[in-house]
């Protein structure tokens, strides 16, 4: 009986063992997450000196905050951004949506039928319902129906409706 009772307690691991087992095994573990992580996604490359000097001429002033990304969309690149629309849904009326738009012209922009084309946007978009634009082949619709009528409205001066925004609330 008492050998039996001797056996039982050699058995039990001690407490001290248990968290040092458990404390190597996430050593390891951590260990390996890194190694693998690093060979996945290797840290990117420094920055040459040239960007590095830009990037700090451009926080003059302005401290905390990152240097502002120039705009693609320029009136040069025959780019011009539409000012962000906002409106009501036809049905369910309690929803909006929101999309900013910019227009690729061919040649020159013009300032005055952008300024249309953003106000014939705004008016069809109060005539989408939600169930309209619902998923991918919905937003693909809306894409070409707008295409559609900025092309009819521009007379084939503007070449290409670019989403920049999507979101419906």
């Amino acid at each position: 009986m008492a050998d039996e009772e001797q056996a039982t307690e050699k058995k039990k691991p001690s407490l001290v063992v248990t968290i040092a087992a458990v404390a190597v095994l996430t050593l390891l573990a951590a260990g390996g997450g890194w190694f693998v992580g690093n060979m996945l996604a290797p840290p990117p490359a420094e920055k040459p000196a040239a960007e590095v000097a830009k990037a700090e001429g451009g926080k003059e002033g302005k401290e905390g905050e990152g240097a502002e990304i120039p705009h693609i969309s320029t009136q040069e690149n025959g780019i011009v951004l539409l000012d962000p629309i906002t409106s009501n849904l036809a049905y369910p009326s309690d929803n909006r949506v929101r999309l900013e738009v910019a227009l690729m012209f061919k040649g020159a922009p013009d300032v005055k039928l952008a300024e249309e084309i953003h106000q014939d946007i705004m008016a069809y978009m109060r005539t989408v319902s939600l169930q309209q634009v619902q998923g991918p082949r919905g937003f693909q619709y809306l894409r070409e129906d707008l295409q559609e009528r900025v092309d009819l409205r521009s007379e084939g001066r503007v070449t290409n409706v670019m989403f920049r925004t999507f979101v419906i609330e």
